[in-house]
């Protein structure tokens, strides 16, 4: 644009910026920051909103530049407060936004919602509902903010309350309410309320349909999720991949694998998430060949595995004691896929080691990986130890989950029968005057 002598107004940053901030983050806000500065566009009061907005979309070092800009501010209307409200409240200072909510010179239903959400998010809805009660009025938003607030912590009945009470209902708090019936198991519930939800005529969403088929997938409501899947197939979402995905998650979560991978066949196009379910799906029921089988065929398709795919794969290896193919896959996730392994890669190659006694590659790759092991990686090698009778490694571990305060009761238990089935009984009996395990065992 600069090159073509094309020259920027007060228009052209709110519109950069909110291209730009979320894909590119703070180095390029501030770019844009000082190139506003230099041509004196901060004056006009839609560019420091935007600015405020982006660098708010930034994480916590960005909403201290923001706050730096609104307080730099000579003229502030509503959007500038809430831009400023809601920046402090999604970097976690709820105290520090509902504190500059009450100095609002004017609040709009923009402002009351942000806050109403601030206190949904930190759980805390007495006060929510409080401040619900005190709003001069109410949108769907509000009312959904709610809804959702004790949907999430199980008070359907509270919830139940609310969506009766609110003036409109639309397609969000259905699935709201519907979804939250499904994840308690409360199967009568959701099937009444769906059946409500359809005579009034609302059709629903690609969002509606994964959010209930997910619910119905953590509960293993599968009748219901039967009956959503019906409601799927008469849809304009029936090739939707979103919601095919979740319906292959229910289906091979309950069990229903056969239909899970008929659906799966059947997908016009499938992402990572499609293969990720069903490779999940079938080590969960014990599958782990046929896990492999469906790698070797998402490598054959062309497509594209990443972090998850990988935690199953290893998965499938441990279930099937193949130590060498777990290297083999372990080896491979950066060499061939540039996917560095995590945390929990590393605890399924020390679960896959150690089942198989190969206690020693197992420590070896603890002490050699990139992070700090946690007591989920150690208490994998303490029970390998206790599997293969190592009293001096079992040692070894039980000192370094003292070091991460994460020993417990289970811990020494485990070191104590790893001592009782060891041939050196006078180390078991030395062991066994250990007050502090005593202690830890008796609670």
């Amino acid at each position: 644009m600069q090159r073509n002598s094309v020259f920027s107004d007060n228009f052209t940053y709110p519109f950069l910026l909110k291209a730009c901030s979320g894909q590119f983050g703070l180095t390029q806000v501030e770019m844009i920051h000082a190139h506003i500065e230099k041509f004196g566009f901060s004056t006009n009061i839609f560019v420091p909103n935007s600015l405020i907005c982006s660098y708010s979309k930034c994480g916590c070092d960005g909403v201290d530049i923001a706050r730096r800009v609104f307080k730099a501010m000579t003229e502030r209307d509503v959007v500038s407060w809430n831009s400023m409200v809601a920046g402090l409240i999604k970097c976690g200072e709820l105290q520090e936004g509902i504190r500059l909510f009450e100095q609002m010179p004017k609040r709009d239903i923009v402002s009351w919602n942000t806050v109403l959400g601030g206190y949904v998010k930190a759980g805390e809805l007495s006060r929510g509902f409080d401040l619900f009660e005190k709003m001069p009025e109410r949108n769907a938003v509000s009312w959904s903010t709610m809804v959702s607030g004790y949907r999430k912590v199980g008070d359907m009945n509270m919830a139940r309350m609310l969506f009766d009470k609110a003036p409109i209902k639309n397609l969000v708090l259905w699935t709201i309410m519907i979804s939250g019936y499904a994840e308690q198991g409360l199967a009568k519930e959701a099937f009444l309320l769906y059946d409500e939800m359809e005579k009034v005529g609302l059709e629903p969403d690609s969002g509606t349909f994964t959010s209930i088929i997910a619910a119905c997938a953590e509960s293993g409501l599968l009748d219901l999720g039967k009956r959503i899947h019906l409601s799927v197939e008469r849809s304009r979402f029936r090739h939707c991949t979103k919601v095919c995905n979740a319906l292959v998650d229910m289906y091979a979560k309950c069990g229903s694998l056969d239909t899970a991978m008929h659906i799966f066949d059947g997908m016009v196009e499938k992402d990572v998430i499609s293969w990720n379910s069903m490779l999940h799906g079938l080590i969960f029921h014990g599958h782990g060949e046929r896990a492999l089988e469906l790698f070797s065929r998402m490598r054959l398709e062309g497509a594209l595995p990443d972090g998850v795919t990988f935690v199953g794969v290893l998965c499938a290896c441990i279930n099937l004691s193949l130590v060498n193919d777990g290297c083999h896959y372990f080896s491979n996730m950066e060499k061939y896929y540039g996917i560095v392994p995590e945390i929990e890669h590393y605890g399924c190659m020390v679960n896959l080691l150690g089942r198989q006694g190969y206690l020693k590659e197992a420590f070896e790759l603890v002490k050699s990986m990139p992070m700090e092991p946690n007591a989920i990686v150690w208490g994998t090698l303490l029970e390998a130890c206790r599997v293969h009778n190592d009293v001096g490694l079992a040692e070894v571990v039980i000192n370094q989950l003292v070091k991460l305060e994460a020993s417990d009761a289970n811990a020494y238990a485990i070191l104590s029968n790893v001592y009782a089935a060891a041939v050196n009984a006078d180390a078991y009996r030395s062991h066994s005057q250990s007050s502090r395990m005593y202690n830890l065992i008796d609670r």
